[in-house]
């Protein structure tokens, strides 16, 4: 493992809030089973707690204890656009954290195409927390600087690195339909 994923995996389990770059913006993140870390994330953003938050992984065991009850079939459609940069809604699994959710029912999951942000899941051994590095409102940093002029010293690590070619966020569609939800 490399030092600068090292240093962040640390700041991880630490319980910090830290930046990385994803498929189109730079992402803040944190350890989701972790309540006080998630808590000081939508803080930082200036964010409701109640929109929760999607979550990255490397690969698929990575995300699918926090699945609920839904058809193979649900479960193959969304695998057949991973990795890569499609976010899926799926109901969550009863010892999913509600914290992660918000006021919705379902969470939102992707298996990151970005190589270095799977490569941080992959250090991490599990799924991270992914909402843009932006305070809540405003545009998304697409690259370390940016997170810095952003946040300055809140973060507990900046993982600096070239964020992937798409112009806007990933779509987010609903597991169970289908229907596109963000373009």
């Amino acid at each position: 493992m490399d030092t600068a994923i090292a240093q962040a995996v640390a700041a991880l389990r630490a319980g910090g809030v830290i930046a990385y770059p994803t498929e189109a913006v730079y992402g803040l993140g944190c350890d989701p089973f972790n309540p006080s870390a998630v808590a000081r994330l939508f803080a930082l953003k200036k964010r409701p707690a109640d929109q929760g938050v999607l979550l990255i992984a490397a690969d698929f065991p990575q995300v699918e204890k926090f699945i609920g009850s839904v058809s193979g079939e649900v479960v193959a459609r969304a695998r057949a656009t991973w990795p890569g940069p499609h976010t899926w809604i799926f109901p969550r699994s009863p010892t999913t954290p509600a914290w992660l959710s918000g006021a919705h029912a379902g969470i939102a999951l992707r298996i990151t195409a970005h190589p270095l942000a799977a490569q941080l899941c992959r250090a991490f051994g599990g799924a991270l927390v992914s909402t843009s590095a932006n305070r809540h409102g405003e545009e998304p940093a697409r690259n370390a600087d940016a997170v810095h002029a952003a946040f300055g010293a809140e973060l507990e690590y900046i993982l600096d690195g070239a964020v992937g070619g798409l112009e806007r966020p990933t779509p987010i569609r609903d597991a169970i339909s289908g229907d596109l939800l963000r373009t």
